[in-house]
């Protein structure tokens, strides 16, 4: 049961999300008051045969994941936790968690009336001082940005494939199971804690109310239907990404991308077919990133 609402409440927002998804795919939603990762559950129930749709809604997670190996914790009740499992053909899989980022930032214009911005690869930010957007204090080390919400993608090698034989690259129309895992914080205690008052953010924060979670979470998926259901019919990504670039809080932006070994310096000028980000160094080289963990820098 979706529980961190009151009591009276909780099977009317049961009831009001079930209504609110028919019709679209994503029509199995599990609810847990905790568990360890719901990205962790519903790759499990990929592996065992979960149609494409799954959903798992968590109120707290012990043991949610970042990228990285990161962990994410979240007071329970505070933040909306929901894994989906999609299963899009490989030539799109990419840019799946790129319209899981679009879905939620337009849910959350919807249902809060703010508008985030998307970090590449995977992060929702109220944009800070100077760069556009919903402006909003933040710290000097991204550029002024804060944190509204996290996303995780994970993807089991392809059906077949064996640990003893090796990873092989899908064919492009073979199906993958994808499971894309968002945590935004919805409505957190007045004071953050303090290794992140300077960095994150909750919608009530920005808005000065509570927001409802199961709005939140069904327009999420209403969006989400549609923006997924158009990236699989025409089996290109480029839709998705001229969305993504709309509401990109990188695209023009100084940034330093960390890629563990070294560190790239530059411009982010563009978005490539697969969501790869393209960044432009001081001496006029472009430099393309498949992964990569972004900082935006203040201007010069």
């Amino acid at each position: 049961m979706f529980t961190g609402v009151p009591a009276d409440r909780a099977s009317d927002a049961v009831i009001f999300t079930h209504r609110g998804l028919a019709g679209t795919r994503f029509g199995e939603v599990r609810w847990a008051a905790e568990t360890g990762s719901t990205n962790s559950d519903v790759l499990a129930l990929a592996r065992d045969g979960a149609g494409e749709g799954t959903v798992v809604v968590a109120d707290h997670q012990h043991s949610g994941r970042g990228r990285q190996g990161r962990s994410w914790v979240a007071p329970s009740g505070s933040s909306l936790l929901v894994s989906v499992l999609l299963r899009p053909p490989a030539v799109v899989a990419g840019t799946s968690a790129m319209a899981a980022g679009v879905a939620m930032a337009e849910a959350v214009e919807e249902v809060a009336g703010c508008r985030p911005g998307l970090k590449w690869p995977n992060d929702l930010v109220i944009v800070g001082e100077g760069h556009g957007g919903l402006r909003g204090p933040g710290s000097p080390g991204d550029g002024g940005d804060r944190k509204l919400a996290g996303i995780l993608a994970e993807a089991d090698w392809p059906p077949g494939t064996t640990e003893s034989a090796g990873w092989r690259a899908p064919r492009p129309d073979e199906r993958l199971p994808v499971v894309v895992g968002v945590g935004i914080n919805v409505n957190w205690p007045p004071q953050l804690p303090d290794d992140l008052a300077d960095t994150a953010t909750a919608l009530n924060h920005l808005v000065g109310r509570e927001v409802d979670r199961a709005d939140l979470l069904v327009a999420y998926l209403q969006r989400l239907d549609a923006l997924y259901g158009a990236l699989v019919a025409a089996r290109s990504s480029a839709p998705v990404l001229a969305a993504w670039r709309a509401r990109s809080a990188t695209l023009g932006r100084r940034v330093r991308v960390d890629l563990g070994t070294t560190d790239v310096e530059g411009t982010a000028v563009d978005v490539t077919d697969e969501g790869h980000l393209v960044v432009e160094t001081a001496d006029g080289d472009r430099r393309t990133l498949a992964v990569g963990d972004v900082v935006h820098l203040r201007p010069a």
